[in-house]
């Protein structure tokens, strides 16, 4: 087993229970284009897709045509219901400072709203401005841009570092990168069957309280 060096972390549904919030605000928008049941069969297992993918994926689907200013009043209108709504994943700040790993943030968001997200969780010095986002590769989750990128600027091997990911996107872009995934499931947009689902995708762990990351760690750091 490799020596871990690295933490990594999502921000969205691992440090902040936003993913429940943004869903919501997307539906509420394309609701004035689209039946409630289509919408929600082509909503289902697109959280951690970043809004111009799914937008993409709707427009391909549905053959839609959302308009230029769509995608910029979603993002707006999502920022600011994230900010008034959001709260920290229960337990995260403990656990994310507990733990004896340099740490850094890698997430589908843009970086403004990751920082405000750690403020929000208290853990800005944590992070210590660790913070890897959409807006600085050319591909966002699934791709494992972002996990390559936070792995290079932090000196680290991707097979030295851990990722803590709560969406199959998530996992696929940390796996793809050559890193261990431990999946979290505590956040409110959790189906029932998700901890299954992230376990075909290959986590080596799955949490559903930040209080059971430290023991999780360890395991994967002490096996064989």
């Amino acid at each position: 087993m490799p020596r871990t060096e690295l933490l990594i972390s999502d921000c969205d549904g691992v440090i902040v229970d936003s993913e429940i919030i943004s869903h919501r605000v997307l539906f509420e928008s394309l609701s004035a284009h689209l039946p409630a049941q289509a919408l929600e069969a082509a909503l289902e297992g697109t959280f951690g897709l970043t809004t111009p993918s799914i937008i993409d994926l709707i427009e391909k689907r549905f053959d839609l045509q959302l308009g230029a200013d769509f995608e910029s009043d979603l993002r707006r209108l999502t920022e600011q219901r994230v900010a008034a709504e959001a709260q920290p994943i229960a337990h995260v700040r403990e656990a994310l400072i507990a733990i004896d790993l340099p740490l850094a943030v890698a997430s589908n968001s843009r970086r403004h709203n990751v920082e405000a997200s750690l403020r929000r969780a208290g853990l800005a010095e944590r992070i210590a401005g660790n913070i890897f986002s959409a807006d600085m590769v050319a591909s966002p989750k699934p791709a494992p841009d972002v996990y390559l990128l936070a792995a290079e600027r932090m000196g680290v091997a991707p097979g030295h570092c851990i990722v803590i990911e709560d969406s199959p996107t998530g996992v696929l872009a940390a796996r793809t990168a050559g890193m261990r995934v431990i999946g979290f499931t505590g956040a409110s947009h959790i189906p029932e069957g998700h901890d299954r689902a992230l376990r075909e995708l290959g986590v080596s762990a799955v949490v559903g309280d930040m209080r059971e990351l430290h023991s999780a760690i360890a395991g994967l750091m002490t096996s064989a």
